[in-house]
């Protein structure tokens, strides 16, 4: 087991501590070192020898040191859903996930991330509440371009729209027109938007063909329900907009694999264009999924095998930039467990604790390493929210935020150990690869071997400030 241990010697206080390991991942490459850290910051990385006598050392022996996980598609609802998730909840459950930066979306929190007022109205909510660091990202909606360049200069990372029905009321989807009134304010101040995408024609024509006596307990329904075609004509749009505007767009969750060429075509002539997938898209098959098993609906939907492999393909050519969970909460009587119906009920999974084991386990099957986890879960997505200067990886002049593992331990999923407010997951009893040792936010130890060492110590992470 890691401990932490002293060596005395005249250098004594110096460094707060050092955390080395044979499996430290840089993003050189995994090697044994030493990683030495000040006031938060890791100062540099060393051989695992080389470290001055006196200081305190955290010895994480054969386990995996990776930098702490940057999930910036995160659902946490505070305030106004509170009985959906919090602040608290989630930020425990990324805590115990190795996970030490979220960007959290602006919606489902009532009122709704678009407005000055509305992150203000957030940010009241959190003190005392982060187990973890914590950004935001803004809302485009119809009508509120006047408000973008506000968020910006009050810290948002960036933007998010939906270009279909979002769910809630109070976060309205946008179509062509309100993007090119968005787009060139955005591209002018250089922030990314991030977009679901999904356009509603598809899916009406969709609901127009289905029968009326369609089994709404059967997952193909749903699968249906939501056409590729829907994702395809989004990513599109988006490409064609952003090719004309020479903003940065982000597409969020991608779930149709048919998408990926032309995904590959835009970036090969040097398009601003990046992309994330989430584990459930990469883990669970269409075929898979029973009558009545409603908390396996998300959208866009979980997607056939053959898929699945398409888009671990684009995961390792590049095309498919990151991984984030889209972490999206209920109650657990919306998911409709008593009827079934995946047609009421609502779309989201609960993962937020399980990202690392989750995509790792299937990772690992396919012969990825340790580096390419470290590039999906914390490289590219600190560089989506411009956190790479902050977070993301393991070199001097970043926080020390480091998650310490053993990549080849498994486990069966216990939703009694999941620290969110709600336990309901389709991970349920699911075998995985990957548990958290400890976790470390700017050097100090916050969670380890299931327990939780500090009081939380988490910060707001505002644009512009370190």
């Amino acid at each position: 087991m890691p401990a932490a241990t002293n060596i005395s010697g005249e250098s004594k206080g110096e460094l707060d501590l050092i955390v080395r390991g044979n499996r430290v991942v840089t993003p050189d490459g995994e090697r044994a070192a030493a990683i030495h850290i000040r006031d938060g910051v890791i100062t540099s990385v060393s051989g695992f020898d080389e470290v001055p006598r006196g200081t305190q050392i955290y010895e994480a022996r054969d386990f995996a040191v990776m930098p702490g996980l940057v999930d910036t598609h995160v659902h946490i609802n505070e305030p106004g859903r509170t009985d959906w998730e919090g602040f608290l909840t989630a930020t425990q459950a990324a805590a115990s996930g190795g996970v030490t930066t979220l960007i959290e979306m602006p919606l489902n929190s009532i009122p709704a991330t678009t407005s000055v007022a509305a992150l203000q109205a957030k940010l009241a909510a959190v003190p005392g509440k982060l187990s973890v660091d914590a950004g935001f990202w803004g809302g485009v909606v119809p009508g509120n371009a006047h408000e973008l360049v506000s968020l910006w200069e009050a810290g948002c990372f960036g933007f998010k729209c939906f270009l279909v029905d979002s769910g809630v009321g109070e976060f309205s989807c946008v179509g062509e027109p309100d993007l090119r009134v968005a787009l060139p304010v955005l591209t002018k101040l250089g922030a990314p938007l991030l977009v679901h995408a999904e356009l509603p024609g598809p899916i009406e024509a969709a609901a127009k063909g289905r029968a009326a006596n369609a089994p709404r307990k059967s997952y193909q329904t749903w699968l249906e329900a939501r056409p590729r075609a829907a994702e395809n004509e989004a990513i599109d749009l988006l490409l064609r907009l952003g090719n004309e505007f020479g903003g940065h767009v982000h597409v969020v969750h991608l779930s149709s694999s048919d998408a990926i060429p032309q995904i590959r075509k835009a970036k090969a002539s040097n398009q601003p264009v990046t992309v994330e997938t989430c584990p459930h898209y990469l883990i669970f098959a269409s075929e898979e999924i029973l009558d009545g098993a409603t908390q396996f609906k998300c959208a866009p939907p979980l997607r056939e095998r053959e898929n699945r492999e398409h888009l671990w393909a684009g995961l390792r050519d590049g095309t498919i930039d990151m991984i984030a969970t889209d972490h999206s909460p209920c109650p657990p009587e919306m998911k409709q467990q008593a009827t079934g119906d995946f047609l009421d009920a609502w779309g989201g999974i609960a993962s937020l604790q399980l990202s690392l084991p989750s995509v790792w386990t299937e990772a690992k099957r396919r012969g990825f390493s340790l580096t390419h986890l470290a590039k999906w879960l914390c490289e590219a997505p600190a560089r989506l929210a411009g956190l790479d200067h902050q977070k993301g990886a393991i070199v001097p002049g970043r926080d020390a935020d480091l998650l310490i593992w053993n990549p080849d331990a498994s486990f069966k999923v216990d939703p009694a150990q999941l620290h969110h407010r709600h336990k309901l997951t389709p991970y349920a009893g699911r075998d995985l690869i990957g548990i958290v040792e400890a976790t470390f936010l700017r050097g100090v130890k916050i969670f380890e071997r299931n327990k939780f060492c500090t009081a939380p110590a988490g910060q707001v992470l505002l644009r512009g400030q370190r």
